[in-house]
């Protein structure tokens, strides 16, 4: 019966222990969502939306199918620095959440002991002592040796009870926080393919305008080439072949400021691969034909702006910080409350090691305590009013970061339809200029007018195809800025 009672007593302690948490609770905050994002792709966009996998659900080699891109993003993910490190951040969390949570039980420490002490016997003798009663052996010869044996095991133990959920809710701060590591983990990712495609495009864009470059240095000499025969030949002006060296030196000029561009992107590429500064391997002369043929779709399936809420990684960091505040809220509420602690000691000492497990030999110590706080200087009230106040900052934070992940989509859907028509202006006006620029060439051969009119119609379709390589690259980059601002990537 007896210990039936215990059961029964320790059961009920236990119950009520782990079913009182001070603080509250967390509930979701209620978002303001948008019915659908702002910048429509096209008049049907809205039926789009709805149908197939929207754009942030998909996995990033289905979005960017290039080889040498695909080959980039996967060496990035195993090798870059800032992945690396955000592992790390996530294996050290998932650490201090076994440490927070120990917190939560007894804890128990043992020793064992054992001493042999070997005295003269003479010395036991002169205090009266001609007999060894403690475990060793004498004789009435005083020059015979005493030895003295004992033993013994010890065991203490300590466990500050959890009356008002202190600290399991230090625990679920703990683990809030680790889940919170993980979203920024996945930001990381996200991130990182974001940084990767982004400097690809660029660097395929510069070698673009690096080959336009020297296609018009070619045209460009050819030219100079032949208003120096006309010239010489009394059919030209020296005005015509100092205009033809302008083109020319100007088109020349371009290329150490491209080249630069270009292993500097390759540079900075390298850092995001985890490499040392160097070439990227690429075919450079596909460059302009991977531009021009890069995916551009017209509807792209982009959910619901409430999908946005589960999809985007640094919106459920954003959350989980604030679960994380709510329940620190908890942590500072139970410090008003009294801390209820059990300490106890035992063990067992003998001079027989059989004997050592006798009941008369074994001793132990329990003992419980209670501590209330009465003067702290506003210590405890200020800690909580604190913690009340960091929830309602990152209350803030959270609904800020939703905001700005609606702003992000939907600058990402206007950028990428209003790119989409940049480059097929660029196209018309390549095309345009392209023919403007044979027709002057063919006017002035048959002397009907002035290099004049040659030169700044060369112009104009030069800068007329570097233009059309930055707007090919500022529309790719507009598919992988709102596949981001979707949350794929991860």
């Amino acid at each position: 019966m007896r210990r039936l009672s215990l059961l029964t007593i320790g059961a009920a302690l236990a119950t009520t222990l782990v079913g009182c948490k001070v603080g509250p609770n967390y509930k979701q905050p209620v978002v303001n969502t948008p019915a659908e994002y702002r910048g429509a792709l096209a008049p049907d966009v809205s039926a789009a939306a709805n149908n197939g996998t929207p754009l942030g659900a998909e996995k990033w080699n289905t979005i960017f199918t290039d080889p040498v891109l695909q080959a980039l993003i996967t060496e990035a993910l195993k090798n870059n620095y800032d992945v690396k490190i955000a592992a790390d951040r996530v294996l050290e969390e998932k650490a201090a959440v076994g440490v927070t949570r120990a917190g939560e039980f007894p804890t128990l420490s043992g020793g064992a002991s054992y001493d042999a002490i070997s005295l003269p016997g003479g010395l036991l003798s002169g205090f009266g002592n001609n007999n060894n009663n403690n475990g060793g052996s004498s004789n009435s010869n005083n020059n015979a040796r005493s030895n003295i044996y004992s033993g013994g095991l010890t065991a203490s133990a300590a466990w500050n009870l959890d009356f008002w959920g202190q600290y399991r809710r230090m625990t679920e701060a703990q683990r809030a926080e680790y889940r919170a590591t993980q979203w920024a983990q996945q930001t990381t990712y996200s991130t990182l393919i974001d940084e990767i495609a982004t400097d690809y495009y660029q660097l395929r864009s510069l070698d673009a305008q690096l080959a336009v470059t020297r296609q018009t240095i070619a045209a460009r000499k050819q030219s100079l080439a032949l208003t120096t025969t006309l010239e010489q030949g009394g059919g030209g002006t020296l005005a015509d072949v100092r205009q033809a060296e302008e083109l020319y030196y100007t088109a020349q000029a371009e290329i150490p400021t491209l080249e630069q561009q270009i292993a500097q992107t390759e540079n900075n590429l390298g850092l995001l691969l985890g490499r040392n500064p160097g070439p990227i391997l690429r075919d450079v002369t596909a460059s302009p034909d991977i531009l021009a043929k890069a995916a551009h779709p017209v509807e792209i399936p982009v959910g619901l702006p409430s999908d946005l809420l589960e999809r985007r990684p640094d919106v459920r960091r954003a959350e989980e910080l604030l679960i994380q505040a709510n329940a620190n809220i908890g942590v500072a509420r139970a410090q008003f409350y009294p801390s209820l602690s059990i300490t106890g000691d035992g063990g067992t000492s003998s001079s027989q090691f059989k004997k050592i497990f006798d009941g008369s030999n074994i001793l132990y110590y329990v003992a419980g305590s209670a501590t209330e706080p009465i003067f702290d200087a506003g210590r405890i009230r200020n800690n909580y009013r604190e913690a009340q106040a960091k929830d309602k900052e990152l209350l803030d934070t959270y609904q800020q970061t939703i905001a700005g992940a609606f702003r992000d989509v939907s600058n990402a859907l206007v950028a990428y339809s209003k790119s989409r028509e940049y480059r097929d202006q660029q196209e018309k006006l390549v095309a345009s200029s392209a023919d403007a620029v044979r027709l002057a060439r063919m006017r002035y051969q048959a002397g009907a007018t002035s290099y004049l009119e040659v030169l700044t119609n060369d112009t104009t379709l030069y800068n007329a195809q570097l233009s059309l390589a930055t707007a090919q690259q500022q529309e790719a980059q507009a598919l992988v800025q709102l596949y981001n601002a979707l949350g794929g990537g991860w």
